[in-house]
Parts: structure tokens; sequence; C-alpha cells
């Protein structure tokens, strides 16, 4: 690995981001979070763009000086071009290419979903990165999917979901519950005093390894609606045992498919990436199948699991290496295929 430094810049939601990598090495990793969303219960896009606007410049400079380094000993600029938000995405973009065209460095566009899976490859994510080939479960507010990972760049999807994603249901069940945005994290700690087997729901039947969570979310809907008709106070009286079903449920639903994919394919080399990685019992039940099915796993570091810029310059990183190099008339997108 090079020894090169690289600005990475995320901006695909709500999280304006910016990072420095050297080789494989993360030297700073700033955040600014918008908590303005909660009031509205999820990600209004305008909003988040506008937020973007403000926070990317002082995100930047921190980022740069946290790494005590010079901006001129900046080698190139990653920054995703998409997936995600339109409006946000292009705060990123055009700050990156400005950026670039200023410091007279390369350009490198980076794809969101790659980035989250190449993060296994930044030099603390795990003690060891995965070995190709991979599966990789990417799970997160937006995506759901199982990635066959047979190189850096050699990607397929081979299951993906066909309405809600995970996070979405979380969040769009906690809304049920009235917990706040974004209820996942919110779920997760109230699981943890619940009994994980007060509660059924039903679980989709799908074929070969794709998944759907709208029907969760709406057994859990007419569930809710049954019981509080009985008892005003029922969710209330029952919240944490309703959290820990919830929560045993969809993670049954993704392990399913993700053991299914192991096994059929023959591959004992699993990860998983993204925001909902970063729940305590999906890590605790990966832990479990190291044990049970003989796999070898990566979790990563929990600031690599939600939107961040390490992912980001890691993936610049290995494309500077290819000369991988991005022209200054590229445009944001919305939709960026793995």
């Amino acid at each position: 690995m090079s020894d090169s430094i690289i600005l990475g810049i995320e901006s695909s939601c709500d999280d304006t981001s910016a990072a420095i990598i050297k080789g494989n090495c993360i030297l700073s990793n700033i955040a600014a979070n918008q908590a303005i969303h909660k009031e509205y219960g999820g990600v209004v896009p305008e909003l988040a763009s506008r937020a973007h606007q403000q926070n990317i410049i002082p995100v930047v400079e921190k980022s740069i000086t946290k790494a005590n380094i010079q901006q001129n000993a900046i080698s190139a600029i990653g920054f995703t071009r998409g997936p995600g938000l339109l409006g946000s995405l292009l705060v990123g973009t055009s700050f990156a290419k400005s950026l670039a065209m200023s410091l007279n460095v390369p350009l490198i566009e980076v794809n969101h979903l790659q980035a989250h899976i190449l993060a296994h490859f930044i030099d603390d994510a795990n003690p060891m990165p995965p070995k190709f080939p991979f599966l990789c479960l990417t799970v997160s507010g937006g995506h759901t999917m199982i990635v066959l990972v047979k190189d850096y760049f050699d990607m397929e999807i081979i299951g993906k979901t066909i309405d809600d994603a995970a996070g979405e249901a979380f969040d769009k069940i906690g809304k049920l519950f009235d917990l706040d945005y974004p209820a996942g994290p919110i779920i997760d700690r109230l699981a943890k005093e619940g009994n994980p087997d007060s509660f059924k729901f039903n679980k989709p039947r799908m074929e070969n390894y794709d998944y759907s969570f709208s029907g969760i979310k709406t057994s859990v809907l007419y569930f809710i609606q049954k019981e509080v008709r009985k008892n005003p106070d029922f969710i209330k009286e029952n919240l944490n045992d309703l959290c820990a079903s919830v929560q045993k449920t969809i993670i049954e639903i993704l392990m399913n498919k993700l053991e299914k994919a192991a096994s059929d394919l023959n591959i004992r080399e699993v990860a998983i990436a993204g925001g909902v990685s970063a729940n305590s019992a999906l890590r605790k039940t990966m832990e479990d199948n190291r044990e049970k099915l003989g796999w070898n796993i990566y979790i990563p570091k929990f600031e690599y699991t939600t939107d961040n810029a390490a992912m980001i310059a890691m993936v610049a990183q290995l494309k500077f290496e290819r000369g991988e190099f991005t022209d200054l008339r590229t445009t944001a997108t919305a939709k960026y295929d793995l």
C-alpha cells in the first residue's frame, strides 16, 4: 500500500463526513450529524442538503487539522458519487471537484455501497481483513443485500430486499412504538431489557437469497392495533419485550438467507457492513456462528458501520493505486449500481 495521503468526503444522506487516510491507516475521521430530522421522523432531503452546505467546510478543515497534515500534502480527493439523496450528493461532489481543482490533484469517485464493504480493509477495522471470496451482508436504512465479493472491485449482489431495507423496518416499527428517529439504536438498547420470545411476528417466504421487510411492519401494526384496543397502555407496558421480539425477528430473517448463501456457495468468510451492522444482537449472532457454523467472521469497528468518510477514503486509496481517476465533468447520481 502506497504512502499517498487522500482526503475522503461522504455526503450521501444526512451525515457530513471527511477523513484523511495514509496507506490503509486512518489519520482522521470527522462527522457532523443532523439532529433536525428527528423532529420529522425521517430525513428531509431539502434540509439535509442545506445542512451539508453549512457543515462541509468546517468538517474538512477539522479532518485536515486532526490528521496533522498540510493541505498541500493531499495526493487526491475521493468523494461519494452515489447512491444516495441527490441534493446531499451534489454538495459533496461539487466541493470535492472545486478542492481538487484548487489543489491540482486527481479526483476519485466512490460507490457508497462498495465503500461500506471495503471499509473492512482499513487497518484498524478488523484484526485481519477478509480473504476473497467472501460474503458481505450489507444492511442499512437504505439498503439490504448479500454481496459476493470476489475481489476489491469485483462484486455481485446475490440477494436483496424487494421493498423496505432492514434499517427502514426498524425505524418504521419504532414510529409505531412512538420512539424517536432513528429508532434502530433505541430498539437495540430497549431490547436488552426485554424477552425476545414474548411475541411472534410473520416472516416472509422469499425465493433464493432475497429479502422483504414490509410484511413484518404490517404484522407488528395489526398486532399493536389489536392489543391497544384491549389495553391502551399495551405498548408502554410491554415496550422492552416488543423491541426484543421485533429485533429477534428481523435478525432471524437476515441470518437465514445469509446462512443459506454461505452453505450453498461453500464460503466461510462472512462479513457484515452498513449502519445496522452496529446492532448488538446482530453482532452477537454473527459471533455465535463463528462457533456454530465454523465461519471466519468480520465485524467492523462501530465508527466504520454508519455513513463515514473513512470508508470513502479507503476505496479512493485502492483506486489511486490503480490510477482510476475521475473526470471533472462527473456528476452525482442518486442510483449507482454496485
